[in-house]
């Protein structure tokens, strides 16, 4: 009785220590969940005309497409891709190029908003983006503005875009303009996603205040099926389903 009881315990021993070298083999081998990410791109009429059919089999399931710029200009080629990425199944919204130094804001929030950046939710419209960035014209980097003056002017620009659509726009920028031309301002960030441009194989260092990045412009020359020539490559972090409770507001 007694060899039994001790031949039941070597076997006992030696199982659970077999289950403990295996599980310990399981955490060594496991690395941690990759996040998810969603695939998308970001348009203007340089792209030329879009076959979005071929860019949506392709795997792109978003798009920011340009609509408008300062207080008077329109992408020629908004309507055609805005209609047709939403036929192709393609969630698309619309973004703004802010030029702070012609116009207040809430001008061109009005603007955007009565050209193309209006919100529906039909799980396919996603509130629109204003791109704040270095400026390409004269004028300088910040547009002649100080820091106080560019929080108003981005300040202005939101909450007109809120009363007017009932949304929170998604701000697309640069770290270094961000912090460089705002003084590092963190208001926006609790209520309007960020779209940080970054050209490189990880997000780097937000901009001041964003404690994560929710679209992510990684390339300037990426490349995609129905698309001539090199086009912007971004991000959605997270999966097609929360890109769908964005657009919805839900």
């Amino acid at each position: 009785m007694t060899r039994t009881r001790t031949a039941l315990r070597r076997l006992l021993a030696a199982g659970l220590a077999s289950l403990a070298t295996a599980a310990a083999t399981l955490v060594a081998t496991a690395g941690p969940a990759a996040a998810a990410t969603t695939p998308g791109i970001d348009v203007s009429h340089y792209q030329g005309s879009i076959n979005w059919t071929s860019v949506r089999n392709a795997g792109i399931q978003f798009a920011f497409i340009k609509a408008t710029e300062g207080t008077s200009y329109k992408d020629p080629n908004f309507n055609a891709n805005y209609v047709n990425s939403y036929n192709a199944g393609v969630i698309r919204g619309a973004y703004h190029f802010a030029r702070p130094n012609i116009s207040s804001g809430a001008t061109q929030a009005n603007y955007l908003a009565s050209n193309g950046g209006a919100w529906s939710a039909d799980s396919r419209t996603l509130p629109a983006a204003l791109d704040v960035e270095a400026n390409p014209y004269s004028g300088g980097t910040c547009y002649g503005l100080s820091t106080s003056g560019m929080r108003s002017w981005i300040q202005d620009f939101l909450n007109t875009y809120k009363a007017r659509t009932g949304r929170y726009a998604v701000i697309y920028t640069t770290t270094s303009w961000w912090n460089q031309c705002t003084g590092s301002w963190t208001g926006p960030w609790a209520n309007h996603p960020l779209w940080l441009a970054r050209w490189s194989s990880t997000p780097g260092t937000l901009p001041a205040g964003a404690s994560v990045w929710s679209f992510w412009q990684y390339t300037a020359s990426g490349s995609v099926s129905g698309i001539s020539g090199n086009v912007d490559r971004n991000n959605w972090n997270g999966d097609r389903t929360r890109l769908i409770a964005l657009a919805n507001n839900t």
